[in-house]
């Protein structure tokens, strides 16, 4: 019946995939400040993702499959920089990193501890940042 099953479908409801990943827009320069203040106290993520970029487009889902239950209190922003290339620049100049995109960059006492681009993105074990 496995077989048949992967062919026809299991009448059996299929559960639902939870996502502990909850992103936050980061759509202004004013925001970075209050990133900054937070940092001072806990390890912020940025996620800046090109929306049109194949390899980006791939990496988002690897990514967001690396969040499992123990990460779900981890602040991660996500930076379309296509529609907010200015806040994408100052993400670069504030926190002295290259720009890329894909790219990943972990921010603690208001500078950047780490980041990652493209498939390295999908190899960092978050638990680091917790």
């Amino acid at each position: 019946m496995g077989v048949l099953n992967n062919i026809f479908g299991s009448k059996e409801p299929k559960k639902e995939k939870v996502s502990y990943l909850k992103w936050i827009p980061l759509t202004s320069i004013e925001e970075l400040t209050t990133i900054k203040e937070q940092s001072n106290s806990e390890v912020i993520l940025i996620f800046k993702h090109s929306t049109r970029c194949g390899i980006s487009r791939m990496v988002i889902k690897q990514f967001e499959a690396l969040f499992k239950e123990e990460h779900q209190h981890l602040k991660i922003f996500y930076l379309d920089l296509l529609n907010y290339r200015n806040v994408s620049d100052e993400v670069g100049y504030s926190f002295q990193v290259m720009h890329q995109s894909p790219q990943l960059l972990a921010v603690k006492n208001g500078v950047s501890i780490y980041n990652a681009s493209h498939y390295d993105i999908t190899q960092v074990d978050l638990s680091r940042f917790m």
